[in-house]
């Protein structure tokens, strides 16, 4: 009699694995914005973690080409690309005024692509807009998440497409 409980617990068991496994393979749509605001050199550090094959697929509806982020040929123009597509698909206002995002670089990390921005001359912050519609032209699942880190205060908030607004008061 224990030997069919314990079957039946370990058949529920691999059911309630392979459930939970398959359910790490759904796809899923999401972009992570990072801000961090620097008092000491006055600045706004900013990063953008996209999937690669998600923006090199955005880029190619966009373009009309196949277009290599993870191995370009021409480096120059894909640092191009993804700074030209995250600056339309990404603004910033500081307590009410449009910030201009000052391009980095970007790299790849496995299945993910990092691009980085700077902004100048911000001394304090008190109020971030943020307008995040990326990567919403190729799915209408996609979430955008926002981290931003002011004088030790973290906050973070999200969107999903149609949405693309949202704010942070510190």
């Amino acid at each position: 009699m224990a030997n069919k409980f314990y079957l039946a617990m370990a058949g529920s068991f691999y059911k309630w694995l392979m459930i939970g496994m398959l359910g790490l393979f759904h796809p899923f749509y999401v972009s992570v914005t990072e801000i961090n605001h620097n008092a000491k050199d006055k600045t706004l550090e900013i990063s953008c973690k996209l999937f690669l094959e998600d923006t090199e697929k955005a880029l190619q509806k966009q373009l009309g080409v196949p277009v290599e982020l993870g191995n370009p040929k021409d480096s120059k123009k894909a640092q191009q690309l993804v700074s030209d597509y995250v600056k339309k698909h990404l603004q910033i206002k500081i307590d009410g005024k449009p910030v201009a995002l000052e391009f980095i670089g970007f790299e790849t990390e496995g299945a993910s692509l990092w691009s980085y921005y700077q902004v100048n001359n911000i001394s304090s912050v008190h109020k971030i807009d943020i307008s995040n519609n990326l990567l919403y032209e190729m799915y209408d699942a996609q979430i955008g998440i926002v981290h931003a880190q002011v004088g030790g205060n973290k906050k973070s908030t999200r969107v999903t497409n149609p949405d693309a607004n949202m704010t942070l008061e510190f």
